[in-house]
């Protein structure tokens, strides 16, 4: 089989891996929050630390790949992706949880980063229809069946193997990768944005946290309003670091373009709206509704589809 063959069954299996798990584990939680004895925030943390770690490095992460090789970069986010699935796996407090679900995220980031450059460089351009097709194909297809297979795994063997499984596929996709995907030539002019980073990654991490305590510490709140300005400071800062340097993280003179911006907005409606959904749907289907995991991962598949 041709490499580019073998790349695309590598990006697939590893984006089918980290966008699995942004589902997969919603039908756990009440079976987190039993054994583990979690808080509402710390199971809202189960989510949002993954979702946190994902958004704020993946901009740096393709940085990253095109200073030090993009196969390479992959790589390394499978293997973090995969021994933070272990931890989670092994995790015995709520802390221990959320903070492999971070490692998790920032390990995604790395795969996600670099998945289509990897894709770009290995099929010529009038291939890259049906390569990007079946990558998206991919993506569609895990978003759907993790709350299938997450309830699957859940009720037969136990929360913890919703992180276990990750770690053969890990395994073999890490292998596949090095000794059947070519490494890309590295850019010496590429430079990781510091500024741009800490500002985007310090603005993210304000919000959620700031939308996370609200209700306990009271919208009002000095805490819960400094959160929410340090945000605004930080993603002002931000915008206007990327305006002004040579190599920013974000090229923001991408959204003069309208198709760039529709996706854009499409992207954070359904994230803003269906994905945030799931904690509390899944919490009434089996908490109030008495369903199993597996039978409330059956009532995602309308949603999915």
């Amino acid at each position: 089989m041709a490499s580019k063959w073998w790349t695309l069954l590598a990006v697939c299996l590893a984006i089918f891996m980290l966008l699995l798990d942004i589902t997969i584990v919603n039908v756990a939680l009440p079976d987190i929050r039993r054994d583990l004895g979690s808080s509402f925030t710390d199971l809202q943390w189960v989510v949002d630390a993954y979702a946190l770690g994902l958004a704020a490095l993946l901009l740096p992460a393709g940085s990253v790949g095109d200073l030090l090789g993009r196969r390479k970069v992959f790589v390394g986010g499978i293997a973090l992706f995969a021994i933070a699935s272990l931890t989670c796996g092994l995790s015995h407090t709520p802390t221990m949880l959320n903070l492999a679900r971070g490692l998790q995220g920032i390990g995604g980031a790395m795969m996600f980063a670099t998945s289509l450059a990897l894709i770009a460089q290995e099929f010529e351009p009038h291939e890259r229809g049906t390569a990007f097709g079946l990558w998206g194909a991919t993506t569609g297809f895990a978003v759907a069946v993790g709350p299938l297979v997450g309830g699957l795994l859940t009720e037969g063997i136990g929360w913890e193997w919703i992180f276990f499984v990750n770690v053969p596929i890990g395994i073999a996709t890490a292998a596949m990768t090095l000794a059947r995907v070519p490494d890309s030539e590295r850019d010496p002019s590429a430079r990781i944005d510091w500024a741009g980073l800490v500002t985007f990654t310090g603005a993210l991490f304000s919000l959620v946290l700031g939308l996370i305590r609200g209700n306990a510490e009271g919208w009002g709140s000095p805490m819960i309003l400094g959160l929410f300005a340090a945000s605004v400071l930080l993603l002002s800062s931000f915008v206007a670091i990327e305006l002004r340097i040579r190599q920013p993280m974000l090229d923001l003179s991408l959204f003069r373009k309208p198709a760039f911006t529709g996706v854009q907005l499409a992207a954070f409606a359904v994230s803003g709206s269906l994905f945030s959904l799931f904690l509390y749907l899944t919490l009434y289907l089996q908490n109030y509704l008495g369903l199993s995991p597996f039978e409330a991962g059956g009532r995602y598949l309308p949603i999915t589809l």
